[in-house]
């Protein structure tokens, strides 16, 4: 079950404008006037992963060194070899909620909606997909048996409250659906519920995996910490809309989803220690990075408890990762901006090509990447 201060400390804030929030989340950037089109390149749609790999360590591992952009092909269970005793590894501990149901209006009009948050044990924002939306006092049922009534509209999202006492987590436990990516063209299946999910997924809230982790299992665990890697763990629940398009061309215009995450106490202790060691804080995955770099804005890691509509881009100047593992992401998306931001606009897109021309396999179920940052 959802440990109890999540609800209490994930409200959704109505009346404070979202450019009002992106500004006070946004540090300032040494430049400026990228454009969307320059993150873009072609991918074959047969190089788009369908399947996770037979075991989780399977998966291919393009490294990638930021002070000189070699690249390099190796398979990730090489991992350790990459890494140093004194390192530090950080990882997300979210866990990813069956976010999908399906069911109709009172009118009879079908709806199928995906969870974006939880905003505590009765209500939550949904993406709701419906011929007419309904409008608030719209009773909705559920497949499954369940209703709740439509609450209001905030921008693109809908809130919704449950009609009964059961809470949203038990119901989704039961009766709802893995919310697979919109690139994974086939119905999510019972192995989903658990490869769609870390080994290490503690904190239920997210709608979709941080996908980098997908690649550990508990023997490569072991086997780092017998290396004398160290590891920590933040939360930042991931959204829907981490697949939302930049739909601007000037990409400082782009609007940031918000993300609730949780960077605690005992991180700072941790990045210290590894600090004085001499090792390197390296971010499984770019939620890890957000949640890091959110957590570090005025230069020095602080506990961090909220939203984050934190955007990185090129121009960026990391605080606080010095190595960042990830999987290939969408073409003009803001994840790869941020990969670009940390190792370099052109040498990221040189290493996406040599992707594809290595045929690695891309997205969520895809291949991973481990970078080392670029000099400032």
């Amino acid at each position: 079950m959802m440990d109890s201060e999540f609800f209490s400390q994930r409200g959704f804030n109505h009346d404070r404008p979202a450019a009002e929030m992106q500004a006070e989340a946004d540090p300032p950037l040494e430049s400026a006037g990228a454009l969307r089109r320059d993150f873009g390149y072609d991918l074959p749609a047969e190089l788009i992963a369908q399947q996770p790999p037979a075991r989780r360590g399977d998966s291919r591992l393009l490294t990638l060194d930021g002070a000189s952009g070699e690249l390099h092909d190796r398979r990730f269970h090489e991992l350790p070899e990459l890494l140093r005793p004194g390192d530090l590894l950080v990882f997300n501990d979210t866990r990813v909620i069956p976010a999908r149901l399906f069911g109709r209006k009172a009118s009879g009009g079908r709806i199928e909606i995906l969870i974006e948050r939880l905003l505590d044990q009765r209500r939550a924002l949904v993406h709701l997909h419906a011929s007419k939306s309904p409008k608030p006092g719209g009773a909705l049922l559920f497949d499954a048996g369940f209703a709740a009534t439509v609450l209001g509209r905030h921008g693109e999202l809908v809130e919704i409250g449950l009609d009964g006492d059961e809470p949203w987590l038990a119901l989704l436990e039961r009766h709802g659906q893995t919310p697979l990516p919109p690139y994974i063209r086939r119905e999510p299946t019972p192995e989903d519920r658990e490869r769609y999910q870390t080994v290490y997924a503690r904190r239920p809230g997210a709608v979709a995996a941080p996908t980098a982790g997908l690649h550990f299992d508990r023997d490569l665990l072991d086997r780092l910490t017998e290396q004398g890697v160290e590891r920590a763990f933040v939360t930042l629940h991931v959204g829907a809309g981490t697949f939302q398009p930049v739909r601007v061309e000037r990409i400082e215009e782009h609007l940031m989803h918000g993300e609730w995450i949780e960077v605690g106490t005992e991180i700072r202790e941790h990045i210290a220690a590894a600090r004085a060691r001499g090792g390197r804080v390296i971010a499984v995955g770019t939620t890890v990075a957000r949640a890091l770099e959110t957590a570090a804005r005025n230069g020095e890691i602080q506990p961090w408890r909220g939203e984050t509509r934190l955007f990185i881009y090129p121009g960026y100047r990391f605080r606080c990762v010095d190595a960042l593992i990830t999987n290939f992401h969408l073409p003009e998306s803001t994840l790869l901006m941020l990969v670009a931001a940390f190792a370099g606009r052109t040498e990221t897109l040189n290493a996406y090509r040599h992707a594809i021309e290595r045929r690695y396999r891309f997205f969520s179920y895809g291949d991973a990447m481990f970078i080392t940052r670029r000099p400032a």
